[in-house]
């Protein structure tokens, strides 16, 4: 037994921007996964991701049950540095023999905020020496640099002042649950889609629908979530290549998740305009291990009714934009006009067929409310990479259309 599963370790954990408060929340529960004996703790958030710690295995857990983190990353070490050669001394002095063996390919990333190194590519470079040269001194051999599949990531972080060393447990990132088999243009990343589905406050139960499914990221998300199947059920892991790996503790650790009971009626919705995805859609379903119905119609929007009697529900989706409208018909109209007319139509929908329904639309259109004409009731800001998006919210009230149609012209 290595004394690295038995040490505490520093964890960081990013997501992306705009999810650390829930993802801090999803730790706070997969630590109860390890009761009693509770060993993974939640630190600070900071803007893009959240710090933990606990043991090894800790990171095993969030790499299987997190659907919001991007990766784990383990903490090697952090100091204050001035130049490039601080960093490769820092990288030097780390026990990289420890952790894997001189035969397994790396490869190095380092992001920076405010620091006053001039050229990332260099420091990455003193990053990438420091491990081979630790390797050489210790067995006259070096470790090979693959950037496409590399068995071990090492990434380094600098501020202004400090510079933190970690070494990657998670491999591919996270949003990679493994079941992905084709997508359209632009799909969701299924970390984002977890985290909007938990800022929505969706409960397995409630009738959720997804009127754009496009691949069907949201709807897969939730069903999972629904039939108690880890999100990282179905991959690998970069820890499962550590020294002294213990496939069989890790094994136990996989297997001792209760699936929930199949729902006997449907509770999760979706529909498309295009009948490629809603097949796209299905196949991702099935690959993602889902054994029971999730109806998925060939619609458009516009044309959409609650798919069920349940009084109200959550309405959860990413409108398309611009050249991903696709509405059908007349095709004199510009880009522009067939986004209004599109959001026109879908706003009439909403409120004549959606009464007591949540609606919540995430979109980069900063301006989606106006062309709505709905007020928004709570607006969050996320980052979909470096695209900035708000989850926009609804609320579709009873009577709403004869409100409407009484209040005076004012404009």
């Amino acid at each position: 037994m290595s004394h690295q599963a038995t040490d505490k370790h520093s964890y960081f954990c990013p997501c992306p921007r705009g999810l650390e408060g829930a993802l801090a929340e999803e730790l706070n529960e997969i630590a109860q996964f390890s009761a009693p004996a509770v060993t993974l703790k939640v630190h600070t958030q900071v803007p893009g991701g959240v710090h933990c710690s606990g043991l090894l295995s800790d990171a095993w857990r969030i790499n299987l049950h997190s659907r919001i983190a991007s990766r784990v990353l383990l903490r090697l070490t952090h100091g204050a540095y001035k130049t490039e050669n601080d960093i490769y001394d820092m990288t030097l002095e780390q026990e990289w023999e420890s952790w894997f063996p001189v035969s397994h390919t790396i490869r190095v990333d380092v992001t920076a905020v405010k620091s006053p190194l001039r050229s990332l590519q260099f420091t990455t470079l003193k990053i990438k020496d420091g491990i081979c040269d630790r390797f050489r001194d210790l067995y006259n051999e070096r470790p090979s640099v693959d950037t496409g599949t590399p068995d071990m990531r090492i990434v380094g972080f600098l501020d202004a002042h400090n510079f933190t060393l970690y070494l990657d447990t998670s491999g591919e990132a996270l949003f990679k649950r493994g079941w992905r088999a084709e997508t359209g243009d632009a799909p969701l990343r299924e970390n984002l889609a977890a985290g909007l589905l938990r800022t929505t406050g969706w409960k397995p139960g409630t009738v959720l629908f997804d009127p754009m499914c496009g691949s069907g990221t949201i709807l897969v998300e939730a069903a999972q979530i629904l039939a108690g199947i880890p999100a990282g059920a179905r991959r690998h892991f970069a820890f499962e290549k550590f020294n002294d790996f213990e496939s069989d503790k890790w094994l136990a650790i996989k297997g001792s998740f209760k699936p929930n009971p199949l729902p006997t009626t449907p509770t999760i919705f979706g529909s498309d305009i295009s009948g490629d995805m809603v097949q796209i859609a299905i196949n991702n379903l099935r690959n993602a291990g889902i054994l029971f119905e999730v109806p998925i119609k060939q619609i458009e929007a516009q044309e959409v009714k609650p798919p069920s009697d349940a009084e109200g529900g959550i309405m959860l989706t990413n409108p398309p934009y611009g050249e991903r409208i696709g509405v059908r018909g007349d095709s004199t109209l510009s880009s522009d006009d067939l986004l209004t007319a599109f959001f026109t139509a879908f706003s009439t929908t909403l409120k004549q067929r959606f009464a007591g329904w949540s609606i919540f639309l995430f979109s980069a259109d900063l301006g989606l409310p106006k062309l709505l004409r709905l007020k928004e009731a709570r607006k969050t800001p996320f980052f979909n990479g470096a695209l900035e998006c708000r989850l926009f919210r609804f609320d579709m009230v009873a009577g709403f259309n004869r409100r409407e149609a009484a209040k005076p012209k004012t404009e």
